[in-house]
């Protein structure tokens, strides 16, 4: 079959860059697209013609073979350079070696005819866009379709508000029921959000899929956007094909990751009930293990447990072989490394406290300059109450670089230890000392008499010496330390001043004339008198 107009003026234009021919570049292949609807992709360079340029000719001598009025009858002929496309037996295209696709078609043949069943549904759908008639059936079907798509939205939308009034009812009568240590578990107002905002995503689920739906059908009316709706179809199938697919191939896998972790519950169970167990049993084997290190070794066990099971598990959670997955577990990894560092550091020192049992909970202690009774330590903090009503929270780095003073260790029986010093002149005997820090003691309520309160010089200073008075405490609760080592100091400044006794601090140069001395007739001014003694008229 001859072809006297493929070899004209449109051959030329392609010929005008043979650059591309020289360098052997591979031309990118162009759909041959007829009234909306795509007939062939064509990949070869025929006559000199790019695929593009081909695509435009094609649709050019269809369009032109179209407009005279004819039946539209598609055939295909066989020929040496290719099977030709003809319309009315006039020449349309021809399907070249290359342009098959080898994943469909075996053949040239196979694909040609498929090319010609594509252009006989192309042009039958010209013919109906230019059918008045047929078009005002489809515009009325549409109009239809887009009423029943609102009443549905509107029939939704109602449905979806007796739905949260009955859910609303539903979340007053469970939050009242479901009680945990006498408190309710699950507050109401929570509860109610939680099903308003539950309804309001499958509310907007709905109408989407309902928006995609009529979308499909309305665009599905019309003969040149129906292939826009064949494809919304398509990917929505598609879609939903590949999610149960995956679905469906990742339960095995997910089943296999929950018994790992249901293993791993029923290990961390046992493993719990055996270290409470060996905690409390008096003189067992376990000489480290008791119930201030129990709780840290439950959690360290724990641990390890877990991050085993993670580690086993990992393979069969579903996705963890995709690139994203594996993306998103490095950018965990790096920010744990970068981040977590001083985080790490305070729980690996939180562990070292628990097991050396430096602290307990309910001792008296002094880190730094912060005192105070030891209420809680966690594995990255240590918490002191003291006795001015506050609450400290020390990293546990701090207290493991900070020498520990702790004043109930040492002590006999419950209770804590109360120490503090007092400077004399050489002038005062220390038996004389010794004695009225004993006494100033032993009027101090609170103070125990068994074991009875020490005295020690500690140093020999210049001007005088310095009194160590050191004695036990054991008031019920221990935050009274505070006000128990006031009224020491304040019985201690009675007993000197009662027998004339000085003391020297702060530092002096020399002697004075007269001792500094409260006497006793001073202990009590005016106003701290009737402080102690109110007038009951006023």
């Amino acid at each position: 079959m001859a072809q006297p107009s493929v070899t004209g003026n449109v051959a030329q234009e392609v010929l005008t860059t043979p650059e591309q021919i020289v360098r052997g570049d591979k031309p990118e292949p162009n759909d041959l697209m007829i009234f909306n609807r795509r007939i062939l992709t064509l990949h070869a360079t025929y006559l000199g013609m790019q695929p593009d340029l081909r695509a435009r000719r094609a649709e050019a001598l269809i369009a032109e073979t179209l407009a005279l009025g004819g039946p539209g009858k598609v055939a295909t002929e066989t020929a040496p350079f290719g099977d030709v496309i003809t319309v009315d037996g006039r020449f349309a295209f021809t399907v070249q070696q290359d342009d098959i696709d080898r994943l469909r078609f075996e053949s040239i043949t196979d694909a040609a005819r498929d090319a010609a069943q594509r252009l006989t549904e192309a042009i039958a759908a010209s013919e109906e866009a230019r059918d008045v008639e047929r078009l005002f059936q489809s515009g009325i079907r549409a109009a239809i379709a887009t009423g029943l798509a609102i009443a549905l939205i509107l029939l939704i939308r109602r449905g979806m508000s007796r739905a949260e009034i009955y859910l609303n009812r539903l979340a007053d009568l469970s939050a009242d029921k479901l009680m945990v240590g006498g408190e309710t578990f699950l507050q109401r107002d929570r509860l109610r959000n939680f099903s308003r905002r539950t309804l309001s995503i499958l509310q907007t689920l709905i109408r989407l899929l309902v928006a995609y739906e009529w979308l499909g059908y309305v665009l599905g009316q019309f003969p040149y956007t129906r292939p826009w709706s064949d494809q919304l179809r398509g990917f929505l199938v598609s879609t939903l094909g590949r999610v149960s697919l995956s679905v469906v191939d990742a339960v095995p896998g997910l089943m296999v990751a929950l018994l790992i972790f249901w293993l791993a519950h029923l290990t961390t169970g046992l493993s719990n009930a055996f270290i409470n167990r060996a905690s409390l049993a008096p003189g067992g084997s376990f000489q480290w293990l008791d119930i201030d290190t129990a709780k840290p070794t439950r959690r360290i066990a724990t641990l390890f447990i877990w991050l085993f099971s993670l580690a086993i598990a990992y393979p069969f959670v579903p996705g963890s072989n995709s690139d994203a997955f594996k993306g998103l577990s490095v950018l965990v990894g790096v920010m744990v490394s970068l981040g977590g560092s001083s985080l790490i550091g305070q729980a690996a020192s939180g562990l070292v406290l628990m097991f050396t049992r430096t602290l307990h909970v309910g001792e008296y202690v002094r880190i730094n300059e912060h005192e105070g009774t030891v209420i809680a330590v966690g594995t990255f903090t240590t918490r002191i109450r003291t006795g001015m009503g506050e609450e400290l929270s020390l990293p546990n780095s701090l207290v493991m670089t900070n020498v520990t003073r702790n004043f109930s260790r040492a002590t006999a029986g419950p209770g804590f230890m109360i120490d503090t010093s007092v400077t004399i002149g050489y002038d005062t005997p220390w038996r004389g000392v010794h004695a009225m820090l004993l006494q100033a003691a032993k009027n101090t309520s609170g103070v125990l008499a068994d074991p009875p309160p020490r005295v020690y010089q500690t140093r020999l200073s210049d001007f005088y010496p310095e009194y160590h008075l050191v004695c036990q405490a054991a008031p019920t609760d221990q935050r009274l330390r505070v006000e128990t080592l006031s009224m020491l100091h304040a019985n201690i400044q009675d007993e000197f001043n009662r027998h004339g006794v000085q003391i020297m601090s702060p530092h002096y140069r020399g002697d004075p004339d007269a001792p500094k001395l409260v006497p006793e007739s001073r202990w009590y001014p005016p106003e701290a008198d009737d402080a102690r003694h109110p007038d009951p008229t006023k």
